[in-house]
């Protein structure tokens, strides 16, 4: 399957360079662009503090109005020219719900995009992998660089650890991974178990990418005490990946994101695109 319809969430502040990257790489892959601009409400206030803090709070949520319905149109001016077939939405919201506002749109899309600018936002950031990757069925692919991510990278290192996670991110990765110069099946400090990687790690999803004609290389590396997000940043370097596949993990509580210690450090850290799968 290829890459067919693209969901670009945008902060309504920062949207410039992640709107070109995603037109660049819509263009690549010959895909439907959906843009959706995204704003955060501010909190209602709490306590009695009368007419004037409620006036107050009213006038910033039509600034905020007035702000995202600009943007909205410089994104449809900018899309007007670059020759994509796209559509433009625009989301208000709370940071409570922002999960679940942006999950609604990623049901309809075959990949989710996360920019540079976006990512300088934490808090942004955070929703939208909450909503597009852990409550709806598309991949993500989140892009910290100054350079649009491509769909013919060089050299693309897997993250593999038989997990469901895992084989789900190597699945969607599979437009990518056909065009890539050469992938790398990363495995630390495997389990050589029957029941988890078989007697010779990593041969089953070589395997798996070879009757897709995907010739892969695997790399069975030593923990050597190093956390396995230190590890995986450095064989990216070692092989000169630009694009990670991995799974992720993490899980609800309170309705406060909380990630897997990997993919939390790997979002805080990453130097390269990164195609999450959950």
């Amino acid at each position: 399957m290829n890459f067919k319809t693209i969901l670009a969430p945008i902060g309504v502040n920062l949207l410039e360079k992640d709107l070109r990257q995603a037109v660049a790489f819509s263009e690549a892959a010959q895909a439907h662009l959906s843009v959706l601009v995204v704003a955060m409400a501010p909190p209602p206030p709490i306590g009695g503090y009368g007419e004037l803090v409620s006036t107050a709070w009213l006038e910033e949520r039509e600034s905020d109005l007035a702000k995202l319905a600009g943007a909205v149109e410089t994104v449809k001016a900018s899309l007007s020219r670059s020759g994509l077939s796209y559509d433009v939405q625009d989301l208000y919201t709370e940071y409570a719900w922002a999960g679940e506002d942006i999950a609604s749109r990623a049901l309809y899309a075959d990949l989710v995009l996360v920019g540079a600018q976006a990512a300088v936002d934490s808090q942004f950031t955070k929703r939208v992998i909450d909503g597009a990757l852990f409550q709806s069925p598309t991949a993500l692919l989140f892009n910290p660089t100054d350079r649009p991510a491509t769909m013919t990278p060089r050299s693309v290192m897997i993250a593999w650890n038989s997990r469901m996670e895992a084989a789900r991110a190597v699945q969607q990765a599979l437009p990518l991974l056909k065009a890539a110069g050469e992938v790398h099946v990363t495995m630390i400090d495997p389990t050589e178990t029957a029941f988890v990687n078989g007697e010779e790690p990593g041969a089953d999803v070589a395997a798996y990418l070879a009757r897709h004609g995907i010739a892969v290389l695997v790399d069975v590396l030593s923990g050597q005490g190093k956390g396995v997000a230190q590890m995986l940043a450095q064989h990216a370097v070692d092989v000169q990946a630009n694009l990670l596949v991995m799974g992720a993990y993490g899980h609800s509580r309170l309705r406060e994101f909380v990630f897997g210690g990997v993919t939390r450090t790997m979002l805080e850290t990453a130097r390269l695109p990164i195609l999450w799968g959950h």
